[in-house]
């Protein structure tokens, strides 16, 4: 199975593929999983135990260990760049948008997705670096 470098870039891939298109299933659920340990309100929980701007530690856990076959990455031929991911939901459930907790540090998981055309929003998300609009380019990717 193929490995990502950059657990942001692969939080986005995971957002085209598990929330939008559902075809990496089954859907994560942080509300689940902390109900399954008989935490009622993870927004409660990540407040209470001073978690509120990082990613919880059992949404890492299970994104991390998440392997997306070859074929499912083949599939991805645009990405989203919004603040109002499902996928940062379940990491950090009480997470503002107001910081760069889910920044992008690097491009170097573009080479996962042979397909990929198009990422949306990369002119306004104010991620830097990473999205220069030279490197998508060079990869035949446009970006708006």
């Amino acid at each position: 199975m193929p490995a990502f470098r950059d657990f942001n870039f692969k939080l986005l891939v995971i957002e085209k593929l598990m929330y939008e298109d559902e075809t990496l299933t089954p859907a994560f659920s942080i509300d689940e999983c902390l109900r399954a340990k008989g935490i009622e309100d993870a927004q409660l929980y990540a407040f209470d135990n001073d978690l509120a701007y990082t990613v919880l530690d059992e949404s890492r856990a299970y994104f991390e260990a998440l392997e997306i076959s070859e074929e499912l990455l083949a599939t991805v031929d645009t990405l989203l760049i919004d603040g109002g991911h499902q996928v940062y939901y379940e990491c950090s459930p009480v997470w503002d948008g107001e910081d760069d907790l889910f920044d992008v540090g690097s491009l170097d998981d573009l080479d996962l997705l042979p397909n990929l055309r198009l990422i949306s929003g990369a002119q306004d998300c104010g991620l830097g670096a990473p999205f220069k609009e030279e490197i998508l380019t060079a990869r035949g990717i446009a970006s708006d």
